[in-house]
């Protein structure tokens, strides 16, 4: 997607490998500053080689979204090599499949710290700096599987209340950061072709019951969801805020 982003500066959580990271590399393509968040500072510099190999400028930062003491630390850092935030993409998210009867309190804690909280601290963290500039623009990565428009997904009772959650806290982000000039949009995304649906793929005859209910009837490629982080992350978008856009080869449609 030929999107301009030069002078801009964008963080996105979970960018060692799988969408975080197909994000990472289209941000930095398109002209932006990239910080690579995740919890492996060694991955997360693979990526960074990556991205300065193809003539691109980043720098990676080790980060556990779930712990506020270092996304503070990760925006500082931000602060204090590019100087502002522009772009924050929350991406960073674990997916535990396993039966509702089975989960167990720390089960659902770690699930809902990083999905959920870990977003909450990360967007207030970089709408604190965005709300001295007067701009900024948020993507919340959430998922079909987020109830209500979206669909429940057996085993994931913990997930899909994240993904929901982060639904009604975009919308709720939005209406508060408009007269700041931020714009905070989500993105729920079907079955994409990253690790985390390796437990699908593992079971052919699961994988085919997945596949059965997308009319495309194939996985999506992170680059996909990729090119609608850039629309909505660029000018392109400028009158959207508060809208959840969903990218599943039309699983919902079904």
């Amino acid at each position: 997607m030929d999107v301009d982003l030069k002078g801009k500066v964008a963080i996105i959580t979970g960018a060692r490998r799988g969408m975080g990271k197909s994000h990472a590399l289209a941000l930095a393509k398109a002209g932006a500053k990239v910080v690579v968040s995740d919890i492996s500072q060694e991955e997360c510099e693979k990526v960074v080689e990556e991205i300065k190999k193809a003539k691109g400028e980043a720098m990676a930062i080790k980060c556990d979204v779930s712990k506020k003491a270092e996304v503070d630390e990760m925006i500082k850092k931000t602060i204090d090599e590019f100087g502002r935030v522009d772009i924050l993409v929350n991406n960073a998210g674990i997916c535990q499949f396993k039966p509702f009867l089975d989960l167990t309190e720390d089960d659902w804690d770690r699930t809902i710290n990083i999905n959920l909280k870990g977003y909450f601290l990360c967007a207030q963290a970089a709408s604190k700096e965005m709300v001295k500039q007067k701009s900024g623009v948020i993507v919340n990565i959430a998922s079909i599987a987020m109830g209500q428009v979206g669909v429940g997904f057996p085993t994931l009772a913990h997930y899909c209340a994240s993904k929901g959650g982060i639904v009604g806290m975009t919308e709720t982000m939005a209406l508060e950061l408009a007269p700041y000039g931020i714009r905070v949009n989500a993105i729920s995304p079907g079955a994409i072709e990253t690790p985390m649906i390796d437990p699908l793929k593992s079971d052919p005859k699961t994988m085919e019951g997945t596949l059965s209910q997308i009319p495309l009837h194939r996985t999506g490629k992170p680059e996909e969801v990729s090119n609608l982080v850039l629309f909505l992350a660029s000018d392109s978008s400028s009158y959207m805020t508060g809208s959840t856009v969903v990218i599943d080869g039309g699983w919902l449609a079904g």
